[in-house]
């Protein structure tokens, strides 16, 4: 099973909400619903995100 706690962690760490993802960084609502739900999301975005978060991938997604 994925986990995405990491993530909202990372975004937490990094000051930033949703709502800066999606209107100044192009992330889509559906891929944080997505992630909200524990559904999947492609390894591009995973890559964006890591882009945005200067982060790694196991600072977004977390295998259980």
């Amino acid at each position: 099973m994925i986990s995405y706690k990491p993530f909202y962690e990372t975004l937490f760490r990094r000051n930033l909400t949703e709502y800066q993802l999606i209107h100044h960084h192009g992330i889509s609502a559906n891929t944080l619903h997505r992630i909200k739900k524990g559904k999947a999301i492609t390894t591009k975005t995973i890559d964006t995100l890591c882009d945005i978060l200067n982060c790694e991938v196991q600072d977004i997604i977390l295998h259980i």
